[in-house]
């Protein structure tokens, strides 16, 4: 299912989080998102899964935007709730622990922390875990509800460097096998650049960049947006990778997003 974006902007008061962002995200493609602490990444997910108001248009192919359409998984997923773990990824593929539950769909859910190689948590707690384990727990949940759409805000800022390319690789692939739409927002730029097929620069609330991570990650964007002089190379592969030398002089005195705005 394509996800398209239009114009969109978002208000929060007086405040523009985001500011006329278009951009698209075709199935079986990952799109990441990038960007400045504060650039809009968070509340750019937030529109699509329909959960903050918009002007402008979002549309997922050629169905109207619907839950059952879209899996979320947002930055804050601390534990709010006494279940096991195995209840929490059947919550995902049920809605309701209320509706009776057959053994498909525990077998399912097991299938999926066996995927995410959390299997041995399913009779744990959920309050139990550490805040890396939990982000596996609720991608499996996500990934239980079988969704066309895949929104992930920051899923591996939890995790030890193993997993987060264990995790991003089980993205890409499942991505791929099942013509998903994912937008994922990360920090990590050099695993952006690895895993996503295109790069979404935002700062300050506006799109500054879309593109290939050749095309995208340059010199150039990463002084203008980041406010960072960085080395960027090609790994064996043409991939870019980045090597952060220093803040720019001006990112001393005034933050990247603050410098974006006044420009």
């Amino acid at each position: 299912m394509r996800v398209s974006i239009e114009d969109v902007t978002v208000r929060y008061g007086a405040h523009v989080a985001l500011r006329g962002v278009s951009l698209a995200a075709e199935p079986g493609q990952v799109v990441a998102l990038v960007g400045p602490n504060g650039s809009g990444k968070s509340t750019l997910m937030r529109a699509v899964a329909g959960l903050a108001r918009h002007e402008g248009r979002i549309g997922l192919g050629a169905a109207p935007r619907g839950a059952r359409h879209v899996g979320f998984m947002p930055q804050d997923i601390g534990p709010r709730v006494s279940l096991t773990v195995l209840e929490v990824v059947l919550l995902g593929r049920l809605a309701s622990l209320a509706l009776r539950v057959t053994r498909e769909d525990v077998d399912a859910a097991s299938a999926l922390l066996g995927r995410l190689g959390v299997a041995d948590l399913a009779p744990r707690m959920i309050g139990e875990l550490s805040g890396g384990q939990r982000q596996l727990v609720f991608l499996a949940q996500v990934l239980a509800g079988d969704p066309a759409v895949l929104l992930l805000d920051e899923p591996t800022s939890a995790l030890d460097l193993r997993n987060q390319l264990e995790l991003l690789g089980l993205v890409r692939r499942l991505t791929r096998k099942k013509g998903l739409a994912t937008i994922v927002s990360l920090h990590d730029l050099n695993v952006a650049a690895r895993f996503a097929d295109s790069i979404a620069v935002l700062c300050a609330g506006r799109l500054h960049a879309t593109g290939a991570p050749g095309a995208v990650f340059t010199a150039d964007m990463l002084r203008a947006v980041y406010g960072v002089e960085a080395d960027v190379s090609a790994d064996a592969g043409g991939l870019p990778v980045i090597t952060a030398q220093r803040a720019c002089v001006a990112a001393e005195t005034k933050p990247a997003a603050a410098r974006a705005a006044a420009g």
